[in-house]
């Protein structure tokens, strides 16, 4: 059995200030993938698939985030168990100048924070919130994961590429901020 996930902070920041360090994903092996589900079943494929986004050519890291995207955010609204996990490593990607979906990464970190497609269910159909798996959690967790780091919002406004200052602004607005 594997140890419970670290509650140490995923962003580490050795380099100069505003700039995300320079070994991206290292927290990723401390994360127990393989025991957490994704819309598929296991979630072991996530952290190839974020590896893909960071290190692929651009057609590459769109299809890798386009994956990732139906796995943990299904139809822009569905996230699943793997969903919170995930977000730390999204974040630490929209702030690596050499990630060629920057702005997609944002965008789906925007659908995590305004998914309530289980609340809205459960709402309605209260037993499922006695369901084994209870998705709303899940829904809750995600959220609060983008909600925690929402303080790179001011570094990604700063940025000089007018799509990732839309992105960031549409996300900042998901987050009520």
């Amino acid at each position: 059995m594997r140890p419970a996930p670290s509650t140490q902070r995923t962003d580490s920041d050795t380099s100069a200030p505003g700039v995300a360090g320079t070994a991206p994903l290292m927290a990723l092996g401390q994360v127990p993938w393989h025991e957490i589900r994704d819309s598929s079943g296991s979630a072991a494929a996530i952290p190839l698939l974020l590896n893909s986004v960071a290190w692929g050519d651009a057609e590459t890291a769109r299809s890798a985030l386009d994956d990732l995207r139906k796995r943990i955010c299904q139809f822009g609204f569905v996230v699943e168990q793997a969903t919170a996990a995930t977000v730390p490593f999204l974040w630490e990607l929209a702030r690596l100048p050499h990630v060629t979906c920057r702005a997609q990464i944002i965008r789906l970190l925007g659908n995590i924070a305004d998914a309530r497609q289980w609340e809205s269910t459960a709402a309605v159909y209260p037993k499922l919130l006695n369901h084994h798996e209870n998705h709303v959690v899940w829904e809750r967790k995600a959220r609060q994961a983008v909600r925690a780091r929402r303080a790179e919002l001011c570094h990604l406004m700063a940025e000089g590429d007018a799509e990732i200052v839309g992105a960031t602004t549409e996300l900042a607005r998901a987050l009520g901020e």
